[in-house]
């Protein structure tokens, strides 16, 4: 299996410092939308042939899926796994209200708040979500828009004592391809299709 990992663009959360859940996330900015016609632009151009386009159930990366399948012609099929690290009762609220109180790697069973994750479910959840895919598409290219979070987490199940602090830019690719048991990393927050323009701000 080809799995290309696609963080979504842009988020009107993100910008505005707000903890974007289920409830707090509402899509995208316009630059957000202009970030992923720039993917979808080289997709198109590098006659990208996919089997499946995923997307987590958040407006944000469902958006960016939407932008993608005009050039791919598939249909989204919304998976809640892909989504972001989930905040609990927190979610909606501002970042810095709370940011601070306790440190997330330090205390990796402790939920972010009531009714959220803790660093080792969520951890867990991608494991699970990485062998689910590769065991229910053997041989072809999944498409998945989701979130920095996803990418960073693919990267410490995968990768035994990978801690780089590699960024994970709006609209990047990280590819992995997985063959046998074995799982190897082809690219890593490729945003080529950014290059040279002015929608490659630093990632929120």
């Amino acid at each position: 299996m080809r799995l290309l990992l696609v963080r979504h663009g842009e988020s009107v959360c993100g910008v505005n410092g707000i903890v974007g859940g289920e409830r707090g996330c509402t899509g995208l900015t316009d630059r957000g939308f202009a970030q992923a016609r720039a993917l979808r632009d080289r997709l198109a151009a590098e006659r990208l042939q996919a089997d499946v386009l995923l997307a987590s159930t958040l407006p944000r990366a469902r958006q960016t899926a939407e932008v993608l399948s005009e050039v791919l012609a598939l249909d989204i099929v919304q998976d809640a796994d892909l989504c972001e690290f989930v905040p609990g009762e927190i979610d909606g609220t501002r970042w810095d209200e709370w940011a601070g109180r306790f440190d997330v790697s330090a205390e990796p069973d402790r939920p972010l708040s009531p009714g959220g994750e803790s660093l080792t479910a969520f951890r867990a959840r991608v494991r699970g979500l990485l062998d689910r895919l590769a065991a229910a598409h053997d041989a072809e290219t999944v498409v998945a828009a989701c979130h920095g979070g996803i990418v960073w987490a693919s990267r410490q199940v995968l990768l035994t004592g990978d801690d780089r602090d590699v960024p994970v830019d709006f609209t990047s690719i990280t590819e992995w391809v997985r063959e046998g048991d074995s799982w190897a990393l082809v690219r890593l927050n490729d945003a080529a299709h950014l290059d040279g323009t002015d929608l490659l701000p630093a990632p929120v």
